[in-house]
């Protein structure tokens, strides 16, 4: 069978770079079926480097189903299997594959609530691996759907997906990863030891402390593609307020317009030009979903566009995002929640002071 050369290069770098596959390991591949030529591509290179591909799929509509027919009890149960793929695989490969990424915007999102309780001990199994360092990659196939969400044709969003992934044929994709990797380091190292944070931007002031935390150089191994340094601030600290320009889709439901006000740490204002009732829902989730649990300044040249898909929009050079929700243990951070959701906004017009010194000002690293 012959393989699309770009669907082959990503198969490979996620294989072998992103997941590191070594001989007698189990992978578990989690994929739709829109996404089969490249799950049976990375199945093959896994096969190739001596370990035991597990292909775990994804039934197109079941989760509607579930929130149509499903009781309450029904909504919050863990599923075991899932739950037992992520915490005994050696390497966890999840393709977004949706084929249609609106089906379940007109259930109640107090039943999109119940269900995400019922995800967050999966949730949070990724969360350990993160912790533990043991390999897992998130990343995305091209489908209609995610075209039409893009404003593209499906042809224009392959092009700009493997752009994106540095799968476009300009040099090796590894080495172009690497690179990248070096530059972030470079900002993660000077962030090391620093205490305090502060954003400013139109509609935009907030501070927060990042005293005991680190900052994560994401180059390409937990997301695919990736491009952000990213921290868990100290959730109790956070102050002030924050806007985000940028339109974001979770649980297929779009917000736009996002206004958020911290006090003590905790959201007690929130405004949306679109979905607001969406936004108040989540957030109304658990204790931690009103706290931040992320802090991330993207920095991929290659995602030049908005998307409406959170994978490829908090990775935009020019960009910041904060997610509402379960912080990263990684990076120190402490908040549980059944929920994270990133929220991006254009920082062209910003800048990022840390310690009384600008670290990014206009969209760019000025250290």
């Amino acid at each position: 069978m012959l393989e699309d050369p770009r669907i082959a290069r990503m198969a490979d770098t996620l294989t072998h770079y992103s997941l590191g596959v070594r001989p007698g390991w189990l992978v578990s591949i989690n994929a739709g079926p829109a996404a089969m030529p490249l799950v049976l591509s990375v199945y093959k290179r896994v096969l190739q480097a001596g370990a035991h591909p597990y292909v775990l799929l994804d039934v197109p509509a079941a989760a509607e189903a579930l929130l149509a027919y499903g009781s309450d009890e029904q909504l919050v149960y863990t599923d075991p299997y899932r739950l037992q793929m992520v915490e005994q695989s050696d390497a966890v490969l999840r393709i977004l594959s949706d084929e249609n990424t609106r089906s379940t915007s007109n259930f109640d999102p107090s039943r999109l609530s119940l269900l995400k309780k019922g995800q967050a001990p999966i949730g949070a199994g990724y969360s350990r691996r993160v912790a533990e360092g043991r390999p897992h990659c998130l990343t995305l196939f091209p489908t209609e759907a995610y075209a039409q969400d893009a404003e593209m044709s499906l042809g224009e969003f392959e092009d700009f997906v493997f752009r994106a992934c540095f799968l476009d044929g300009e040099g090796d994709a590894v080495e172009r990863w690497q690179a990248l990797s070096r530059e972030q380091q470079r900002v993660v190292d000077w962030l090391s030891g620093k205490r305090n944070v502060r954003v400013e931007a139109p509609r935009t002031d907030l501070r927060f402390s990042i005293d005991g935390r680190n900052f994560v150089n994401s180059d390409g191994k937990r997301n695919f593609p990736s491009g952000e340094v990213f921290t868990s601030p100290v959730h109790e600290t956070v102050e002030g307020h924050v806007y985000f320009n940028y339109a974001s889709t979770y649980n297929g439901r779009t917000v736009q317009g996002v206004e958020l006000t911290f006090e003590d740490g905790i959201v007690v204002r929130s405004s949306a030009e679109i979905g607001e009732d969406f936004l108040g829902a989540m957030l109304a989730l658990d204790d931690g979903a009103k706290r931040m649990g992320e802090f991330a300044i993207g920095t991929n040249t290659g995602v030049t566009r908005i998307t409406r898909n959170t994978l490829f929009d908090e990775k935009i050079a020019g960009t910041i995002h904060c997610a509402l929700g379960n912080a990263y243990p990684n990076a120190g951070g402490t908040n549980k929640s059944a929920i994270h959701w990133d929220i991006v906004t254009d920082m062209r017009q910003g800048r990022v002071i840390v310690d009384g010194e600008t670290l990014y000002e206009n969209g760019a690293f000025v250290i």
